[in-house]
């Protein structure tokens, strides 16, 4: 059994404290154990930023962008390694964990693009002989703190873009699935990367603590659950940092009854249950706009869903892995239950599910639930499971008001062929990723990700230009060169034109 190790200042490093397996979700088996840091450790991370910081932030923006080419080429060449170490210790198929690697890659490419997005902006004699201009500076010690379901791409949301900015990273990835995490942060130190610039330290809730009380780390970015999300906003902005914390979710697809019923069944098979449904931007609601509607959409997934390939994530061609834990597994099939003491029809129940060779693997197969109502604890709660519930109403409006009423506003999406009713959609309902015949609308890197009411606490969205804004802080610069043989005489009056 290998043991995971911290990566500070260049150098990978252990504690002699306390530690945590790592699981093969597939098999159930102990296969690594990773080193839960102490706060002493945390420093040493620290120490190590902010002694990098005043090199690198003068480092010109297009010599930083050259790392961030070099990394992009080293993470592609390394596609299949990285897509390995994250289906071993996530679960997910290895299709699954190449397409997140490469939407994690766009990030890199759009902070590739240093020199242009970090352009400030220049107004020449706004009074006489005075110019004016606005410049993006990086913050110094920010860092990041990521969940198990991504750990590939929600890091590379983070780092490539503060680091191209000119900030130094500390990264704190779940303990969970460390691995690729930590041999992606080495291909960066090899792409050319200064040391002391990222850091990696694995942990739990005291790690966390110990980034928010460290006044030295001026930002922290964090995505996972809203509880968590809630707790480090409050406790990092009551101390003066610059926090976006991204939380939970329960996204809702709408289907109206002139639907392409075929293309909108195919797209909610792989968002409800691709990743076994352990995505934020999951769909894990679908809401029928008339009763026929959901008859025949019922009618063509419950085959679909019962014919999912479930297998070890390493295999291929498979629709699903197996769940991250036991626990995880176990809290899914909670939630199974309790939605049947509650009265939903449970139409297919993925419980009990054996994959010959891995009995003791996370697995559960997909189930679909009919009849879920607002008061049902698997409607109202982020399952983060393969669990696909349906809801019956009478109208847009109706489904509109569903959606806009719930605590979540993350993503959602809406099938149908009227032009009115998508336009209707997208202006009125409260949400902030939008799909439009698209089940998953996660924006391209260039654009932003983030949600509406308790699933984003802070102002601004992660990666694209709000991530930029984030990483930086704005510093407005108002210069006079007065002509030699001119004098002025003193103003006591607010100046203006």
């Amino acid at each position: 059994m290998s043991l995971i190790q911290h990566l500070i200042n260049g150098e990978l490093v252990n504690d002699s404290g306390r530690s945590a397996d790592v699981y093969n979700p597939s098999t159930g088996q102990v296969i690594h154990q990773v080193p839960l840091a102490s706060r002493e450790t945390i420093q040493q991370a620290i120490d190590a930023a902010k002694a990098a910081f005043p090199a690198w932030r003068n480092t010109p923006a297009a010599k930083r962008a050259q790392v961030m080419f070099r990394f992009k080429q080293l993470l592609e060449q390394n596609e299949a390694r990285i897509s390995q170490l994250i289906s071993e210790e996530h679960g997910k198929t290895l299709e699954d964990a190449a397409g997140e690697l490469k939407r994690g890659i766009e990030n890199v490419e759009y902070a590739c693009s240093a020199p242009e997005i970090l352009k400030g902006e220049y107004s020449r004699n706004v009074g006489p002989n005075i110019d004016a201009w606005s410049d993006f500076q990086p913050l110094g010690v920010v860092a990041g703190i990521t969940p198990f379901n991504f750990p590939a791409m929600v890091p590379l949301w983070m780092y490539p873009l503060a680091i191209v900015c000119g900030n130094c990273f500390i990264l704190k990835p779940s303990e969970r699935d460390p691995s690729s995490t930590l041999l992606i942060a080495q291909l960066l130190q090899e792409a050319g990367l200064p040391k002391g610039v990222l850091s990696v330290v694995h942990g739990d809730k005291g790690a966390v603590d110990a980034l928010i009380e460290a006044p030295e780390v001026k930002a922290l970015s964090f995505v996972g659950s809203t509880p968590i999300a809630e707790y480090i906003y409050s406790e990092a902005t009551k101390r003066g940092k610059r926090v976006q914390a991204l939380g939970g979710a329960k996204n809702h697809a709408v289907l109206m009854p002139d639907a392409d019923l075929d293309n909108a069944v195919s797209a909610l098979m792989g968002a409800a249950y691709g990743s076994c449904g352990e995505r934020c931007m999951a769909i894990s609601v679908a809401v029928c706009v008339g009763d026929q509607v959901a008859d025949a959409l019922i009618a063509k997934l419950v085959p679909q869903v019962k014919a999912l390939k479930i297998g070890a994530g390493t295999s291929c061609g498979l629709d699903m892995g197996p769940l991250v834990t036991g626990q995880a597994r176990d809290k899914v099939s909670g939630y199974i239950e309790d939605g049947v003491s509650s009265g939903a029809k449970l139409v297919v129940d993925g419980r009990g599910l054996s994959v010959a060779g891995h009995e003791e693997g996370f697995f559960l197969g997909g189930s679909l639930f009919d009849r879920v109502t607002p008061e049902m604890r698997i409607y109202k709660e982020e399952i983060f499971g393969p669990v696909l519930c349906v809801v019956r109403v009478n109208s847009l409006e109706a489904a509109m008001q569903l959606i806009n009423d719930h605590e979540y506003g993350n993503g959602t999406c809406i099938f149908t062929r009227d032009g009115e009713a998508a336009r209707l959609f997208c202006d009125e309902i409260e949400v902030g990723m939008v799909g439009v015949n698209v089940p998953l609308p996660v924006p391209v890197a260039y654009h932003s990700f983030g949600g509406w009411k308790r699933s984003l606490f802070g102002d601004l969205h992660a990666y694209g230009p709000d991530g930029v804004r984030f990483y930086t802080r704005r510093k407005a610069i108002t210069q006079r060169w007065p002509q030699r043989a001119s004098h002025e005489a003193s103003q006591f009056a607010f100046p203006s034109l």
